[in-house]
């Protein structure tokens, strides 16, 4: 027989706590930060699962920089079999298709499907409109892996196949369709066939970067102009056939290459999820990066949006929403407060112009120099040395 002390010592054993799997969906600047804090501080009693159709993440803040020869390709990328080794977390090279929210299941086309207790959306954005035009000619710059090879691809393709005066469209005016441009036209100066293409800038609004002050506008109009870039404004493209673009204002114009640079859009698979959503499509969020319908999800970086104190869908914002993701995921598990994230209307933008000068615009403040492309490399370089490379 057990003694009255034996009794009560076993009826005080608690059982095992239960183990979570916390899953972490596309590895952008938000998530990959806490794939890099689980190698040092696992979350107690919880597996992780990371999901990627690619096995290298991009920082977008490198990408136009990259485009204009000043980096290699390798200097912009994750590498995430490396991370989640260093982990001890599962990698799922697949594209997902759907989530199930009836049964907590991310489901696949060509994988089984895959379970989680806890998920953490980070798949980035589409720009927007990317999927209304079937051409040939159409280069989106996401998924941004695979851009640069696309881009080049189409532009050896007009180069090589007709002959002269070739003609390539960036479509969207707003920071990245500027830097694209920009730096497209360094890397045709620097392979010597600037006077074999012709770079048009197409946007809907009545100026470009409109998120940028007067001063910076004014700026990137005299870059453009000075490097022969034409722009088209109050100019949204309507149609693209085999081998010209329509526009809102009925004129079609032959092009041999169109590059998609516009804002936003949310990827497909977000309409397949049943969350709750803003407007636009993004995943409907509070301040703590949740869902607002299942707080067990989370969304950042741009799949998210704020509804309170929606956040610029800039990579800025996923840098800084890092933190806060990984302390609430934490503390969603341990069942302890959650952190808010404070969105910032103003923060500091400094574009790569991809002629070894940046443009930094901050509130009223514009400059345009070699020291603001310096500092801009630093803050780059910085933040990708965190991470392992390919």
């Amino acid at each position: 027989m057990f003694s009255r002390v034996e009794c009560k010592n076993m009826n005080s054993v608690r059982k095992p706590p239960t183990q979570k799997t916390i899953v972490l969906l596309g590895i952008g600047h938000t998530n990959a930060h806490v794939l890099k804090q689980w190698a040092d501080h696992p979350i107690a009693h919880c597996d992780l699962i990371c999901i990627s159709p690619f096995r290298v993440a991009t920082y977008s803040g490198m990408l136009p920089g990259t485009l204009g020869e000043q980096f290699t390709e390798e200097e912009m990328q994750i590498n995430l079999r490396a991370m989640a080794d260093q982990a001890g977390a599962t990698l799922i090279i697949a594209k997902s298709t759907s989530i199930d929210l009836d049964t907590n299941q991310i489901h696949f086309s060509d994988h089984v499907p895959v379970s989680f207790d806890v998920l953490s959306i980070g798949i980035g954005s589409m720009p927007a409109g990317w999927n209304e035009h079937e051409s040939p000619l159409i280069v989106p710059t996401k998924p941004m892996q695979t851009f640069l090879r696309r881009l080049s691809e189409r532009i050896d393709c007009v180069d090589d196949s007709k002959g002269t005066n070739k003609r390539v469209a960036i479509v969207g005016g707003g920071v990245a369709s500027i830097e694209i441009a920009l730096c497209l036209h360094e890397h045709l100066r620097k392979q010597d066939r600037l006077d074999r293409v012709q770079l048009d800038l197409f946007s809907r609004s009545p100026s470009v970067s409109d998120e940028l002050n007067a001063r910076s506008q004014e700026t990137i109009l005299r870059l453009l102009a000075a490097r022969n870039i034409q722009t088209h404004f109050n100019s949204a493209v309507t149609e693209i056939g085999d081998d010209s673009l329509t526009t809102n204002e009925g004129k079609t114009l032959p092009f041999d290459a169109v590059v998609w640079a516009t804002g936003a859009a949310p990827p497909t698979i977000l309409h397949q999820t049943h969350l709750d959503t803003d407007d636009r499509g993004f995943v409907a969020t509070s301040e703590t990066l949740q869902s607002l319908s299942h707080q067990h999800i989370f969304s950042v970086g741009d799949a998210g949006t704020i509804v309170r104190n929606p956040a610029p869908k800039a990579g800025v914002t996923a840098v800084r929403q890092s933190p806060i993701l990984w302390h609430n995921l934490r503390a969603f598990v341990a069942e302890t407060p959650l952190k808010r994230f404070r969105s910032r209307k103003t923060f500091l933008k400094i574009l790569n112009t991809g002629d070894g000068k940046g443009l930094l615009d901050y509130g009223w403040f514009s400059f345009h120099a070699r020291w603001c492309w310096t500092l801009k490399t630093w803050i780059d370089r910085r933040f990708i040395r965190q991470f392992p490379s390919p």
